[in-house]
């Protein structure tokens, strides 16, 4: 993210100027603006899911405040699918502007549209589009859509004609040749792109590390068979709540091995029932069943299709093995399955939760000891394959942590696309495509939009800071009342800690020496409440951090009398 800002010049006009909102530098909040002849068009809006050094914030949204002064020149927000990170911050801009057109597939709306029923937005448009849809969405935005194999049915790449070029945005994708549902990314259709000429190429980055080509959907079934097989009570599946694929995987193996199935987690029931009304789900008669049902039925006759792949602290399965889910509890013989990939970030909480769940007795199988999961995205093998099917003029890295672009742009070099061709860029970066080439000319504000609770943007990196020293440092107070005209501390200092020693009788080392320095204060003429506390953050600071080797927050308050 880029955090010195360096106001672009005004845009000339027929030249395309691109800026990541979100996506570039970090796996999650995935969001582009392009911008050509006063022209907005937005493609995608995710949320990041926060961290450890994020506490108490529930989503991460992208660098909506960019847009506050351009609403009204939006013309359309793409989505290429339906995962979170490229759907879950569309309420969250709906808000500020609700009839903003957007375009997507079928399942990817019918995700969009069940958040933003959750969020009682009105008057919205919805425009369903499939592969080799076209869309004139504008004056100068003409859109193509093309079908991407990913981890979830319905996606799509898009190609978008301008009058400065074409620019070709992959989405999240890869190119399983046995894909489950039998929908394969269009190649011929990058090729016939690829001959037409492709100015600019925004391709995923997320795997561009791995070297060969991603492993099929198909080759994962043997291990998940051998699971059901072995797993002597209760089973639990992990994944994401959007991962169609797996949960049929699951639901087809459990019809085999004669369990019900239960789905745990609210986002998991909303979406695989979507799925369900659409037709991308297929679900036997009689094999879906009621949580409030779970207790009819014997511990080896269920397979509990859950939320929490990636350590969630609210999610079903954190609960479960925090042993804090109101139904569902877990012990010795019981099976959980992890059937997902480690968001980089999430490494920490997915292991206190594997850990966890070992503690109750249960057996984790995971990507790290079976081959229950396989990634999404397109492997180096892939990238490769598309850059020389495609042979764009310039390329953009997108989708991924820092490491991902450079690794991205090494591959499209590697193809013979000239270095000064490829640009590297991070969140807020401008990119300006002109006479068919591209260049940053600046760069704007894309910092964190913090969603902590009802509220959206009010959380700042200052009550972040002040959060992490409340909980790893702990908190002390200190009271005082003074007699302003008498130079004198008449009551107090009263000293309470909270998260820094249980016994506050062990401040009574400090008790005199802040007082006696409130006294000399007074004396000197300090009738300042604000300086006097100031007296006392000082005292205190000291004594902790030379006896205690702490930085607590000090709260001193002092009362003139």
């Amino acid at each position: 993210m880029t955090t010195q800002v360096t106001p672009p010049p005004p845009i000339a006009p027929g030249v395309l100027r691109v800026t990541p909102l979100g996506g570039l530098g970090d796996v999650g909040r995935n969001m582009a603006c392009l911008e050509i002849n006063g022209e907005i068009l937005l493609v995608d809006c995710g949320v990041l899911f926060p961290e450890d050094d994020h506490p108490g914030v529930d989503l991460i949204l992208p660098a909506l405040d960019h847009l506050n002064d351009r609403l009204d020149d939006i013309v359309g927000l793409v989505l290429t699918h339906g995962h979170e990170d490229h759907i879950g911050a569309v309420p969250y801009l709906l808000r500020r502007r609700s009839d903003i057109p957007i375009w997507g597939s079928r399942l990817t709306l019918a995700l969009v549209e069940a958040k933003i029923r959750e969020h009682r937005i009105r008057g919205t448009d919805l425009q369903e589009v499939a592969e080799g849809d076209r869309a004139k969405v504008s004056q100068y935005f003409d859109l193509e859509f093309l079908a991407v194999n990913h981890s979830i049915p319905d996606a799509l790449a898009v190609c978008i004609r301008t009058q400065a070029g074409t620019v070709l945005h992959t989405g999240d994708f890869k190119m399983d040749q046995l894909p489950l549902d039998g929908r394969i990314t269009d190649l011929r259709g990058f090729g016939r792109l690829g001959e037409e000429g492709v100015d600019l190429f925004m391709v995923d980055s997320t795997n561009a590390e791995v070297p060969g080509f991603t492993t099929p959907e198909k080759d994962i079934v043997p291990a998940l068979e051998r699971v059901f097989a072995s797993a002597e009570k209760k089973l639990v599946v992990a994944c994401f709540a959007s991962h169609v694929h797996r949960v049929q995987q699951v639901m087809d193996l459990a019809v085999q091995h004669g369990r019900k199935v239960v789905y745990v987690g609210r986002s998991m029931v909303r979406n695989m029932s979507v799925a369900r009304d659409l037709g991308y789900l297929r679900v036997p008669g009689d094999t879906l069943i009621e949580l409030k049902d779970i207790d009819n039925h014997r511990d080896d006759q269920v397979v509990v299709i859950s939320t929490g792949s990636q350590g969630e602290p609210l999610s079903a399965l954190s609960r479960i093995a925090n042993r804090e889910h109101p139904v569902i509890e877990l012990g010795e013989h019981d099976t959980v399955v992890l059937a997902s990939s480690l968001i980089p970030g999430n490494e920490n909480a997915v292991y206190r939760v594997i850990n966890g769940l070992t503690r109750l007795g249960a057996t984790v199988v995971h990507k790290g000891n079976a081959l229950v999961h396989v990634s999404g995205h397109a492997s180096a093998g892939e990238l490769l394959y598309c850059y020389n099917v495609i042979r764009p003029r310039n390329v953009m890295p997108v989708h991924g942590e820092v490491r991902h672009l450079v690794a991205n742009a090494k591959l499209a070099r590697a193809t013979g696309i000239p270095q000064e061709n490829v640009v590297v860029v991070e969140d807020g970066d401008v990119v300006e495509l002109r006479d068919g080439r591209v260049s940053v000319v600046g760069s704007v504000d894309a910092s964190y939009i913090f969603v902590d609770g009802s509220t959206v943007g009010e959380i700042g990196q200052d009550e972040l800071t002040d959060r992490k020293i409340l909980g790893e440092e702990g908190f002390i107070s200190v009271v005082a009342a003074v007699d302003l005209r008498g130079a004198a501390v008449v009551s107090g200092p009263d000293i309470h800690a909270r998260g820094f020693s249980d016994d506050d009788a062990v401040f009574d080392a400090i008790r005199q020496q802040i007082e006696t320095e409130l006294t000399q204060a007074l004396r000197d003429g300090v009738d300042d409440t604000h300086r006097l506390q100031q007296v006392i953050r000082r005292a205190i600071g000291r004594w902790v951090s030379t006896n205690h080797r702490r930085r607590p927050m000090i709260v001193p308050v002092v009362v003139a009398i």
